[in-house]
């Protein structure tokens, strides 16, 4: 078979719990949540999968998954301990590759039509990396195999844990004709139901839809969903990408003008993207609101603090001045709110005394 491109994504299996379980045994197959004190207003960092099985997931209130898992190991987030896992399985990856794309602590891109060990076959090749970096951290691993970036992906979450799934060059349409759409990167919730409001469920169903309609319900997003769901990805994996901006939005099911309402939805944002800055090590010094109202203007203010939040609160109340003062909000209908951060470095890169920790 020829394989244009060859790319494999590794993805590390409910990284901080596991690696919470490889260094304490006693937690070994029992339902581990890494976060601060349920009776706190902390998130879920991450969980084992014994805990999934409750419905607990990341950015989940604490106080939440206790109700959800009482019996449940609440484990005190030990960042320095999972960077430090991190870049040795980084350095594993690059030993088959210098075209290694780091995407956050637990995720990368490899680019291996060209490897170092002259593998012709990326399966096999993707099997050796799982079981290098296995030996050497004591993690599994999940792998996806497939001739473009984002088709890789979407492999590596099909048979977690400890998964390896291939999607060959002549298989991809067969791969995508009953996918659900929710597993597109990028489709959320929100996303799902509009899509299934237009009878659009599988990636296959998208086929025969016109751009112009999911551009016109989604905005420039519904061109990419619509290449995605054909199996189009045209991107390289880049070795010294380095995102400058993190950042989560949601698109509402209607137009919304109540400010209250819109505040609570400003908060669930800023605990996502401060979870989401934990996880990576990364911190920020400008927060970014993004606005689109209900004729689709879309307009973005920021402010610039003297240091990084050091928590998802102090995100929530500059996002909330911003909305108030500088947008129309209350006046206007809005039916998206983004939310992120801007001039990301490294937590080490920092000056003055940073939160290393996310609780």
């Amino acid at each position: 078979m020829i394989w244009p491109k060859k790319f494999i994504h590794i993805d590390m299996d409910a990284f901080f719990a596991a690696v919470e379980q490889r260094d304490h045994p006693e937690y070994r197959g029992k339902p581990v949540i890494v976060g601060g004190d349920p009776r706190s207003r902390s998130v879920v960092s991450t969980c084992s999968y014994e805990a999934r099985v409750f419905g607990i997931h990341s950015a989940m209130p604490t106080a939440q998954a206790k109700r959800l898992c009482p019996q449940g190991i609440f484990v005190h987030p030990h960042f320095e301990k999972y960077s430090e896992a991190s870049r040795t399985v980084m350095s594993i990856l690059r030993t088959y590759t210098p075209l290694v794309e780091q995407v956050s602590m637990d995720e990368a891109y490899l680019d291996v039509t060209e490897n170092l060990l002259k593998l012709e076959d990326p399966v096999a090749l993707a099997g050796l990396i799982k079981q290098h970096i296995f030996a050497v951290t004591r993690l599994t691993a999940s792998a996806g195999v497939a001739p473009n970036m984002f088709l890789a992906k979407i492999a590596s979450d099909m048979k977690k844990p400890n998964g390896l799934t291939e999607v060959p060059p002549d298989k991809v349409l067969e791969f995508l004709k009953d996918l659900p759409v929710r597993k597109l990167p990028g489709v959320g919730p929100k996303t799902e139901a509009i899509l299934g409001r237009m009878k659009l469920k599988t990636c296959g169903d998208l086929w025969g839809v016109e751009v112009r309609p999911l551009y016109e319900k989604l905005g420039k997003w519904g061109k990419g969903l619509y290449r995605m769901a054909r199996g189009e990805d045209d991107r390289e994996v880049n070795p010294h990408w380095e995102r400058t901006q993190l950042s989560a939005e949601e698109t509402f099911p209607r137009d919304m003008t109540e400010i209250s309402w819109l505040r609570g939805k400003l908060a669930e944002l800023a605990a996502h993207v401060f979870h989401d800055l934990q996880q990576e090590g990364r911190a920020g010094r400008t927060v970014v609101l993004k606005v689109k109202y209900h004729d689709f203007e879309q307009i973005t203010r920021s402010q610039t603090l003297s240091a990084p939040p050091q928590d998802w609160q102090t995100i929530h109340e500059i996002a909330c001045d911003l909305l108030g003062k500088k947008t129309s909000a209350g006046k206007k209908a809005i039916r998206l709110l983004g939310l992120g951060i801007s001039g990301l470095t490294s937590k080490e890169a920092q000056p003055g005394p940073v939160q290393k920790e996310l609780f």
